[in-house]
């Protein structure tokens, strides 16, 4: 692993709260690759689970509907991390990555999970305070769904996806439509209005956080 990957696992939050020598034992047990635009990262339904970290680039998260149509819930941007572990009594991955941009991810294996563990039992700990996290945010998506209108869901999300970097949030107004469950065209207008007010800048694919306050108070 070069000394530029390494710093930034490092400064991943799940990464970050782990003690040091824990940590230093996941980065030795652990894979890092490269995906492709559109390249498979998981596959909901693998019965090889573990931990996912993006160190670069824009992940997708889709998870399978009735019928058979897999839904975008979610984007995964650098400095995400998702994942559990069927040794700590979970199942299958319950949902499909593939990436959006170009990426680069850290990956540990259920096996890699239980070598770890063998020696440093903590780290089931922080496990659970992952899968904790997910079934957090899980929880708050559903929330906005029932709670807060239409704009108010783009709003939020735009919040969300721009909190783990330096607010520059990659995704077509396609993705944040499917993602909020409204048409491209609402999600369109309301991005020029939020535009129109400085609080975000559009370009191709991406929109850009500038005033998170502001959108903050939108919510409020």
């Amino acid at each position: 692993m070069t000394v530029d990957a390494h710093q930034r696992l490092a400064a991943i939050g799940w990464f970050a709260a782990l003690p040091e020598d824990l940590r230093a034992a996941l980065f030795e047990a652990g894979r890092l690759s490269r995906r492709g635009v559109g390249e498979w990262v998981q596959a909901e339904g693998d019965e090889d689970t573990g931990v996912l970290a993006v160190v670069e680039g824009v992940l997708r998260v889709y998870v399978q509907a009735h019928g058979g149509r897999e839904a975008l819930i979610s984007l995964l941007p650098a400095g995400g991390v998702i994942g559990q572990s069927v040794s700590f009594g979970g199942g299958p991955r319950i949902v499909t990555v593939t990436a959006a941009t170009p990426s680069l991810v850290f990956t540990l294996s259920d096996r890699a999970l239980r070598r770890v563990a063998a020696v440093r039992p903590g780290l089931w700990e922080a496990v659970s305070t992952l899968v904790y996290a997910q079934l957090r945010s899980v929880s708050l998506g559903l929330a906005e769904m029932v709670a807060l209108p239409p704009r108010a869901r783009l709003v939020s999300r735009l919040l969300a996806l721009g909190g783990l970097g330096d607010g520059e949030v990659v995704a077509s107004q396609a993705d944040l439509a499917e993602m909020i469950g409204v048409t491209r065209k609402a999600v369109n207008g309301w991005l020029g209005e939020l535009e129109s007010k400085g609080l975000v800048r559009l370009g191709y694919g991406r929109v850009e956080v500038l005033d998170r306050r502001g959108l903050e108070r939108m919510l409020a």
